[in-house]
């Protein structure tokens, strides 16, 4: 073995893995990389950069795709890498351009009468800044008429404030979204947000070097910017499919796709370009049912679904298809055949995963056993670079059936630490775990391996030796994964078990997210950081009259924090009140004004100590929390 710390070379196993997977696919069909060429009008070079001229974006540090597949990556995936890492401005259709490889996901830029309608400005003000200078060095400096959000993930609206402001808003420019936006996008970034942003650390390999032996994509776009988030709220919402709207001259007819690739999604037909937008519905990839940064279990049958009703609805008018991540399909046959076989292949998951379920499989028998059928699989786009059928397949099962197999022995096992040091243990201690895991990893069983020395590391997780055998078998997965989400996640537990945390590199937490939730979901925010047992005995009732606005109670009891805008069971006296404006009553809930400040600037009655007090029972959530180690 080499020296701890080192990256290693491609065992012989995945060599040859990596080999055949040259012959099992049509590596000599060039479609895709003529479409993804098709209409380029020109680029930027170098770096885009943040505040202190932080490097927030990259546009050439993926130039290493261009050389042949080396043996450490999956020659699939190395193909994909290379498609997606083009970047620079692109000709849609007459009057549709795109902005690709200036961050994960594309900004689509349509010109209307006056000015741009602008569709999904990208995850950060600096990279859609960018994007809008390519477009308007290549087009002219036309003003923005309008911004258009498809979905409620954030590498779909963060950029907003890099190509309008609030002002221009507050003047009259339409900001659009689908029905339910603005809940799901800033839900998801507060109640789960500490840790999908860990997660999203391993998910897109943000701290892993880019090359051959690091980070070479993420199947759907390269990687996410690491700049300013924002959000400006929407001003016209879509409620319901067939809805027109009509911005700077531009007709828009809207499709409505909940529950599909994000909780409130739409897709977009332009009438008078021939021109389909299906948002993040319809990739060049299988997505994901359930990302593994985390989220809610997508709706793979809704979403088949409603790919056949953007074909019922649009095909006839239709010749130019497009999405907010990869390139375009052109010609109305091919648009069929594209929408077609995406359709099928969500719904194939859903149903096989259903029959094998109700016939007593459990989630990892399924994916273990599902493939897709051959017709599908030749298909480059249903290829899983981001999502994948092992990992879809048990979010269908979790979908109808839950974490539980129904198996009893699995219903109170040990915690993981627990679990392993039993293990460990009953194997007959750690040197003979370790010594076992090393002949399996000599014979490429590096599944095996990762899954038992899972159980010395969890039992001992400064063994030096579990650590850097561990690492090496995570790494050979990596070089061996079609998948870039799961190759980011081998090899980032791989770099960390090696050189320590990486923590959190990008968190899309940011002031605008935050003033854009409504009380009731910093309320129910607050709740969420509670700790339970230290708040046992206590019985705190604080009540908030806002000025102008509505009161509020809440009450600390039972570990539970409620509040209430009502009459009813919270509406006894109450320890303190305080009546004080929404923006201080948002900064004290948010720990941006504390309580002896608060004396100064709001009515009290009441012992104000007992703020204090509520306000203590608070934890801060870990964003560098452990995931390879306990």
């Amino acid at each position: 073995m080499a020296q701890d710390g080192q990256q290693k070379a491609a065992h012989p196993q995945v060599v040859a893995g990596n080999e055949a997977v040259l012959g099992r696919y049509a590596f000599e069909d060039t479609r895709d990389f003529e479409d993804a060429a098709r209409g380029f009008l020109g680029s930027s070079d170098g770096v885009i950069t943040g505040e202190q001229g932080r490097t927030v974006w990259d546009l050439d540090a993926y130039a290493f795709l261009d050389q042949d597949c080396p043996e450490t990556v999956n020659p699939s995936l190395w193909r994909q890498g290379r498609l997606v890492a083009r970047h620079g401005l692109f000709e849609v259709t007459e009057g549709i351009y795109q902005v690709r490889g200036f961050d994960l996901s594309n900004m689509t830029v349509v010109e209307g009468d006056r000015g741009v309608l602008v569709i999904d400005p990208l995850i950060s003000a600096e990279t859609a800044a960018a994007a809008l200078a390519l477009y308007r060095a290549h087009r002219g400096e036309r003003p923005v008429t309008g911004v258009l959000y498809t979905h409620s993930h954030a590498d779909h609206f963060g950029g907003v404030k890099g190509v309008i402001s609030d002002e221009e808003v507050a003047a009259g420019v339409p900001v659009i979204a689908p029905q339910g936006f603005l809940a799901h996008a800033v839900s998801e970034n507060v109640y789960a947000g500490t840790a999908m942003a860990r997660r999203a650390a391993y998910m897109y390999g943000a701290a892993l070097p880019k090359g051959e032996r690091g980070q070479v994509g993420a199947g759907l776009g390269q990687t996410t910017s690491t700049g300013s988030v924002g959000l400006i709220p929407p001003t016209v919402t879509i409620t319901r499919t067939g809805q027109t709207e009509t911005v700077d001259g531009i007709r828009l007819v809207f499709q409505l796709t909940p529950g599909t690739e994000a909780p409130a999604e739409l897709n977009i037909h332009f009438p008078d370009r021939a021109a389909l937008c299906m948002a993040e519905n319809a990739t060049h990839n299988l997505h994901n049912l359930l990302t593994l940064r985390g989220a809610e279990v997508r709706d793979p049958r809704v979403w088949a679904r409603y790919l056949t009703q953007a074909l019922e609805l649009f095909l006839a008018g239709t010749d130019v298809a497009f999405a907010s991540h990869h390139w375009p399909v052109w010609g109305r046959e091919r648009v069929r055949e594209f929408l077609s076989e995406q359709r099928d292949t969500y719904a194939y998951l859903h149903d096989q995963t259903l029959r094998l379920l109700n016939e007593g499989l459990t989630g990892a028998e399924i994916a273990e056993q599902l493939q897709l059928p051959p017709a599908l699989e030749r298909a480059w786009h249903t290829h899983g670079y981001y999502g994948s059928v092992s990992h879809n397949a048990k979010a269908v099962y979790q979908r109808y059936l839950g974490w539980f197999d129904g198996n009893p022995a699995h219903l109170w096992e040990h915690p993981p630490v627990a679990a392993a040091e039993r293990y460990v243990e009953y194997m007959g201690g750690a040197e003979r775990v370790l010594k076992r895991a090393q002949e399996a990893l000599a014979e490429g069983d590096f599944r095996w391996v990762a899954q038992v020395v899972n159980h010395v590391l969890f039992a001992d997780p400064d063994n030096a030796e579990a650590r850097a055998l561990q690492a090496d078998a995570l790494e050979q997965l990596g070089y061996g994964s079609e998948n870039g989400t799961w190759r980011n996640f081998f090899l980032t537990g791989a770099l960390e078990l090696r050189h320590g945390p990486v923590g959190t590199p990008t968190r899309a937490l940011a002031p605008d997210l935050l003033a854009a939730l409504t009380l009731d979901q910093l309320f129910d925010a607050l709740a969420i950081r509670v700790d339970g047992p230290r708040s046992w005995d206590k019985d705190i009732t604080v009540r908030w009259q806002v000025t102008g606005g509505k009161r509020i109670t809440m009450r600390l009891h039972n570990g539970v924090l409620v509040h209430s805008t009502g009459t009813g069971a919270l509406d006894g006296e109450p320890d303190v009140e305080l009546t004080l404006t929404e923006a201080d009553l948002r900064a004290t809930l948010l720990g941006l004004l504390p309580p002896a400040e608060l004396a100064q600037r709001a009515t009290v009655t009441g012992d104000l100590a007992k703020l204090a007090e509520l306000m203590g029972c608070l934890s801060e959530p870990d964003p560098d929390f452990a995931i390879v180690t306990p």
